[in-house]
């Protein structure tokens, strides 16, 4: 339930939680009784014509044209004045009360409408509580819940009565949307956009109805077929709004009922009405592609801007300090008629919408009933009102008196026309999980941040432009319209380019950022007793189905261990925790990797330095094998002074005091047209050759692998070339398949479940035939395995390092790793000086496979 309340300083927006009806409801500051006296013309004329029923009218004349309109410039007249005093003592502002968080969309889309249309919108906790705010009694519309039009048809069922219909009839499920603003007398409004569903599509989406039907019937027909949809559909708000309330209850003035009618059409020009709901919904609508909030909030959209009076209806104020009788008009003599207050708000309210422009049209002339409220001059000029306005529209005709504000809202509606992108704003950023930004969403503010917790991995994007004119691309100017982000730990950044693709070249008008923070697994400190827990896999993504996952006990060996003999030694996580039933009460700061029955032994600074003099040590292979390269070279040189995501060749000679020399080639360059891309034969010698001279010893390293790319024949090429070269001698070390690609991002390839385990196998044969070789070997995918969503930046989810820029300070050095330790930055903003920036390399599980890494280049049988 919605309503608005109507005070002395604005409107007071009440928000109930049960979603059955919207109504605005008049406040209680309005005097009855106050008499506006309007002089109007032809009365006679006019009784005739009501008594003769709405679809019986007579042509206007050219007099009842004139009459309307002396009449409309009478109401506009007395709304400037009224206008002009209230405003000059008032401020119009909105409550927006409810149960809902700031953060819904909903209540954020109220919060926008209103503030575009001049409302101060201010937020209170349980407002609803008070007094002041409840809704008064006689508030509701009072239709019946069931009710059937004469013109309704009987309803058949949909999949029988399809196939009896001509193929080039018209078959399909239409959902529009009605606001019922006045039953008495009936007054409705149908929004112009429909949902379709027909037996070609298997969800609906978004349409015009008049276009819809225009395509589908052409124009004369399609004319016909919206007619018959007014008129089932009138006839049904017709039977539903008999009613026998006390004539004494007054209702508010500001009610509305907002309806969504479903129409079939089965090959004839009239539907039959399914079903009507008692709210907006939209659930033809995919939800994946963001089409039901989106199409929901602009018809919410347009609904408030047409409903909210653009005139403050508190006009007793004004019209109590003129003289009693009213100076307006006059009620005396036998041409004028004497209008209530009640009366003669509907009727300005109602001139309101009707010169407004707005994607709703009048879906039924207001009828006058024994039950009206209204008189009988009122009723007609309502009727004579929407009348008026029906042959503006049909003649392309617009008032003269549309103001700046009514030409700032018409840019937001839904109904567009295509052109330029004149007005490159967003309207709003629909994301899957619903993110709370920082500010909350302008179309004015360009940068945002937002934070999602550990466990969100995605988050899907679909950024919705004002115009329909202008296109929104993300990340860059053909990138796509929606996507699937992959969110790492730490910090991550949207872009979201506003274009206008008129031209072959997209032109970049506008930039929105958002800046998404991932938190860290959630870590209880240990602060007393506490037990060791390990794991070797996820329960989420179950790699080997026969072994255990999550938690479990684990005991600490009693006795000395050994140093392991490979690099590829069976391990698992430890981690201590107050319960390894609750992975919430773990200290995950404390986590580290134990290998079974052995461990790796950590080289010191000193040791690792003069274990490297006069190597070299050569890479090839993705992004996930360079971090372990710029790793080695950050402990070696105690930091890192140069970095980049080269995707070609690097060498680097100014090492260890240029005792030590490190090179690197990208394998593979999978942007390039698969003609064009070098081999691994062609890559690894070109790399082998730019690393010259080299010696036929340990002294030389060659550090070969990445995230999923390498199998066995990559090894045989390995074999075949060195022999080739004479450098059958040198230390080869195989980094294997590591985790990645296991979310579903648009884009790039998303392996499934049984692709993973498949994956596994594949790992388990690479490092058999490395052993073959006599090649040392790291077992990447077990260590990445357990932890595949602590991931950082970039698309695949395979990354577990990123390097980041840090300030270095005169003599300092970083300090010694661990394997069980975190990694963290080095050096704060507040520590920058004169001295030139230096990077870090981040990340908890690379530093895990980098130092197993480190131990086998300087074990003592690698350095003999």
């Amino acid at each position: 339930m919605r309503c608005v309340l109507a005070t002395a300083g604005g409107l007071l927006l009440r928000g109930a939680g049960i979603l059955l009806r919207r109504r605005f409801c008049s406040g209680p500051l309005l005097l009855l009784g106050v008499a506006v006296c309007v002089f109007y013309q032809t009365l006679m004329v006019a009784r005739n014509r009501v008594r003769s029923g709405p679809q019986q009218q007579q042509p206007e004349t050219d007099e009842d044209l004139m009459e309307t309109r002396k009449f409309i410039s009478a109401v506009e007249a007395l709304q400037r004045e009224t206008q002009v005093h209230l405003l000059s003592h008032h401020r119009r502002a909105i409550v927006l009360t409810g149960r809902l968080l700031p953060s819904d969309s909903e209540v954020q889309l109220y919060q926008q409408v209103l503030q575009k249309i001049e409302y101060k919108v201010q937020m209170s906790r349980y407002a609803e509580t008070s007094s002041f705010l409840r809704t008064q009694q006689g508030a509701d519309l009072p239709m019946k819940s069931h009710s059937c039009g004469t013109t309704n048809q009987k309803l058949q069922d949909p999949q029988h009565s399809r196939a009896q219909v001509e193929p080039s009839a018209l078959v399909a499920v239409v959902n529009v949307y009605v606001v019922v603003t006045s039953l008495s007398p009936l007054t409705s409004f149908l929004h112009d956009i429909s949902v379709v569903t027909t037996s070609q599509q298997q969800k609906g989406r978004p349409v015009k109805l008049r276009d819809f039907l225009q395509q589908q019937l052409g124009p004369t027909a399609s004319h016909q077929a919206l007619e018959q949809v007014k008129k089932v559909i009138g006839e049904v708000l017709l039977a539903a709004s008999t009613n026998e309330e006390p004539r004494h209850i007054s209702r508010c003035l500001l009610c509305f009922q907002l309806l969504t009618v479903t129409l079939y059409f089965s090959g004839s020009l009239t539907p039959v009405i399914v079903q009507v709901h008692t709210e907006f919904t939209f659930t033809a609508l995919s939800e994946d592609t963001f089409d039901r909030q989106i199409t929901k909030d602009l018809i919410l959209d347009d609904t408030l801007r047409f409903l909210l009076p653009r005139t403050p209806l508190s006009i007793n104020a004004y019209l109590s300090s003129q003289s009693e009788g009213g100076q307006y008009g006059g009620c005396r003599g036998t041409r004028g008629i004497c209008l209530s207050e009640h009366d003669f708000l509907l009727l300005s309210l109602f001139q309101q919408q009707m010169k407004m422009p707005s994607p709703f049209q009048l879906q039924l002339y207001p009828s006058v009933s024994s039950s009206s409220s209204l008189s009988l001059g009122a009723s007609d000029l309502l009727i004579r009102i929407g009348r008026y306005y029906e042959l503006q529209a049909n003649n392309s005709c617009r008032t003269e008196e549309t103001d700046a504000l009514t030409s700032q809202q018409s840019a937001f509606s839904s109904s567009q026309d295509e052109g330029a992108c004149l007005d490159p704003h967003l309207r709003q950023i629909y994301t899957e999980p619903p993110l709370t930004l920082t500010p909350p969403f302008s179309p004015w503010v360009k940068e945002y941040h937002t934070e999602v917790t550990f466990d969100t991995v995605t988050v899907r994007i679909r950024p919705e432009p004002v115009s329909s004119a202008c296109s929104v691309h993300l990340d860059e100017h053909r990138g796509p319209r929606m996507a699937n982000y992959p969110v790492g730990l730490g910090h991550s950044r949207i872009s979201i380019l506003v274009t206008d693709d008129a031209e072959p070249e997209p032109t970049v008008m506008t930039i929105y950022s958002v800046h998404v923070v991932r938190e860290n697994r959630p870590s209880l400190p240990m602060f007393g007793d506490h037990v060791m827990c390990s794991f070797m896999q996820d329960c989420g993504l179950l790699v080997h189905p026969t072994h255990s996952c999550g938690l479990q006990p684990h005991v600490m060996s009693q006795h000395p261990v050994q140093t392991c003999s490979s690099g590829h030694v069976p391990g698992r996580w430890v981690v201590p925790c107050l319960s390894c039933s609750d992975n919430r009460t773990c200290d995950w700061r404390r986590i580290s990797w134990h290998p079974d029955g052995c461990y790796h032994r950590l080289v010191d600074g000193p040791l690792l330095q003069d274990c490297m003099r006069d190597r070299k040590v050569m890479f090839i292979g993705d992004s996930t094998n360079r971090g372990m390269m710029y790793f080695l070279m950050e402990r070696v040189n105690s930091s890192l002074e140069d970095w980049g995501k080269a995707h070609d060749m690097l060498v680097y000679g100014n090492l260890n005091r240029g005792r030590t020399l490190v090179s690197y080639s990208y394998y593979p360059q999978f942007w390039l047209d698969k003609k064009q891309r070098p081999t691994f034969r062609q890559a690894l010698l070109q790399l082998l050759h730019r690393s010259q001279p080299l010696v036929n010893s340990n002294r030389t390293v060659l550090v070969v692998g990445g995230v999923q790319w390498l199998n066995t024949n990559h090894l045989r090429t390995v074999v075949e070339v060195l022999d080739r070269e004479s450098l059958c001698n040198i230390l080869v070390v195989v980094k294997s398949l590591g985790m990645g690609f296991h979310l579903p991002v648009d884009g790039i390839r998303s392996l499934s479940l049984t692709e993973i385990q498949d994956l596994s196998r594949e790992n388990d044969d690479i490092i058999a035939t490395a052993e073959h070789h006599g090649y040392e070997a790291i077992d990447t995918f077990s260590i990445t395995m357990g932890r595949y969503k602590e991931f950082l930046q970039g698309r695949c989810a395979c990354h577990f390092h990123e390097v980041e820029k840090s300030w270095s300070k005169a003599n300092r050095t970083r300090p010694e790793p661990e394997l069980s330790s975190q990694s963290a930055m080095l050096d704060t903003d507040q520590e920058a000086g004169s001295h030139p920036p230096t990077y870090h390399v981040r990340g908890p599980v690379n530093q895990v496979y980098s130092e197993i890494l480190l131990s086998r280049l300087c074990g003592t049988q690698a350095t003999q």
